[in-house]
């Protein structure tokens, strides 16, 4: 079995993870700038965005209840995506240097 074709591979997963989490962070940026304007909500994309994210934003609201209507939720679910999109990165990083001999 070739160990530099499996580690390669899994570089290129690893990417494409960290990839699909950036994506997603966007989409949940464009999601805490459509609820500072409660007049969209009727809107039919937005609504989509919304079935996207609101699973994940609520599993950070049990966390950290609303201070004064802000929801602080959403500042712990962008650390916490952008703390995977960095681990995700590093390792597929640190593969693709193995898979190439350094």
């Amino acid at each position: 079995m070739d160990t530099t074709a499996l580690t390669g591979g899994l570089a290129q997963l690893l990417m494409v993870l960290a990839k699909a989490v950036s994506v997603y962070l966007f989409v949940l940026f464009i999601r805490v700038l459509v609820s500072w304007f409660p007049n969209m909500a009727g809107n039919p994309v937005i609504g989509g965005v919304a079935s996207i994210t609101d699973p994940y934003l609520n599993m950070f609201r049990g966390v950290i209840p609303p201070i004064g209507g802000i929801d602080l939720s959403a500042i712990l679910a962008f650390i916490t995506l952008n703390l995977l999109e960095s681990l995700l990165t590093a390792s597929s990083i640190q593969f693709a240097a193995m898979s190439a001999g350094f």
